[in-house]
């Protein structure tokens, strides 16, 4: 028997967690802050999981590729979002978040319709940046949840998040630009 019939796991997990940000987005509007924190370490498990059966078993798709990247960052997003429309976090810092979001996508297009075939591998400070959005994340619901948290993770986590957003949003323009000048002048 080939493990190539259980490929489609991975690409339901990533649906799954699609599917799971309407009841956290719910969970985080109505102060159900346990309930939030239950969907968001359920997601977060299944992300996990979904990448290790990709990688383990070459279970990688085209779809997966796409969809997998765009379901975290749907969540953070929501996250963000919830977290600023019930007034936990300032609306700068979701507009921030978001606009660094949009600065990749928008630059990335550009580059592929100006420049030429835009294949884009998150950098570590990339990948840094979100990993820190996802912790201040889990600090804040947690927090909110009334489990043991200190009370300095709000603060701070917006300043890590604020000063990740700029430095890493800043590092993909920067060695896109030089990527595009560098072939414009090859």
């Amino acid at each position: 028997m080939t493990t190539q019939r259980w490929s489609w796991i991975p690409n339901a997990l990533t649906l799954l967690r699609i599917v799971l940000i309407v009841p956290f987005a719910i969970a985080l509007l109505e102060a159900q802050y346990r309930l939030a924190l239950g969907v968001f370490v359920f997601a977060a498990l299944s992300d996990g999981v979904d990448g290790f059966l990709a990688r383990h078993f070459d279970w990688r798709s085209r779809l997966g590729a796409i969809a997998d990247p765009l379901a975290d960052k749907a969540l953070l997003i929501t996250a963000y979002l919830m977290l600023t429309i019930s007034g936990v976090l300032p609306v700068w810092l979701f507009v921030l978040v978001l606009g660094r979001d949009l600065l990749i996508v928008m630059g990335g297009l550009a580059y592929h319709y100006l420049i030429g075939q835009f294949d884009m591998q998150p950098s570590l400070l990339g990948k840094l940046n979100t990993l820190i959005q996802i912790l201040v994340v889990l600090a804040v619901v947690i927090l909110l949840a009334d489990l043991p948290m200190q009370p300095w993770v709000l603060p701070v986590g917006i300043q890590l998040v604020a000063a990740s957003a700029i430095v890493s949003g800043l590092h993909y323009v920067v060695v896109w630009t030089r990527r595009a000048w560098l072939i414009k002048q090859g």
